[in-house]
């Protein structure tokens, strides 16, 4: 628990036979929304699960809160000595398709643009061949279809919904709906498709390594330059949370 906020310590050799563990648990009658959904947990998205309960919630409930932010890993250290491991959101992708394809599991990608949407699976489909994507929707859904599109999701039963941007509520979407979909794994990564279909390019790992991505999505939207405020919130609570000797909770 960091800051009341859960993170799981999941290093690379140990994420096959985990994500296998949670996939096996899936079909257990006694199976709950908690070994379904997958947070890709930044500092940001830390921050808002202390102020907003339908995210905290959805974060408390996930199968794996995997960290992003390197203010995560330094975080975790100072308050808790853990040592956290950190993984760049594609590249934690990438390893997870890797683990489902070798077990030809089927995938539903929804989300983003119709042209970027199809050129994102035909690359997946070239990357991951053994991958049986079973299902695709555009993520400009309106209301009256929402109902149409998890049927669909449902019925097509996959093992991973990769979900993107351009869905009602982003991954707020996952959270109000988890019951009404099928018992797969869930996951939302908000330019994966841009990504995908090689429309946006994703940080070096040079610069991600370094904890250096946010420059440059500051040079693209230079308002993103205010989170220093929270930023600086943040090391003030770890401040307190250490001389009050609270650990993370």
């Amino acid at each position: 628990m960091l800051l009341k906020v859960p993170l799981d310590i999941v290093p690379p050799e140990d994420l096959p036979e985990t994500i296998n563990a949670l996939l096996a648990s899936m079909g257990n009658i006694n199976d709950t929304v908690k070994s379904r959904n997958i947070v890709l947990l930044s500092l940001w998205d830390l921050l808002r699960a202390r102020r907003n309960n339908e995210y905290r919630n959805f974060v408390l409930n996930a199968a794996m809160v995997i960290p992003i932010s390197k203010s995560l890993v330094s975080g975790a250290r100072f308050l808790t000595g853990k040592k956290v491991v950190r993984y760049m959101p594609f590249n934690f992708i990438v390893s997870l398709l890797t683990i489902l394809e070798g077990k030809e599991y089927p995938l539903y990608l929804l989300g983003g643009k119709s042209q970027i949407l199809k050129k994102s699976e035909k690359n997946i489909h070239s990357t991951f061949p053994r991958l049986k994507i079973v299902g695709r929707c555009e993520g400009n859904i309106r209301k009256q279809q929402e109902g149409a599109v998890m049927e669909a999701i449902r019925k097509s039963s996959p093992s991973l919904l990769l979900a993107g941007k351009g869905i009602r509520g982003g991954e707020l979407w996952i959270a109000r709906n988890s019951n009404r979909l099928n018992s797969g794994f869930r996951l939302w990564c908000s330019d994966l498709f841009e990504v995908l279909a090689e429309k946006k390019r994703r940080p070096s790992n040079a610069v991600f390594d370094k904890g250096l991505e946010s420059i440059g999505f500051c040079m693209k939207n230079p308002f993103k330059f205010f989170r220093i405020f929270p930023y600086f919130r943040y090391k003030l609570l770890l401040l307190l949370y250490k001389i009050f000797k609270r650990g993370g909770h």
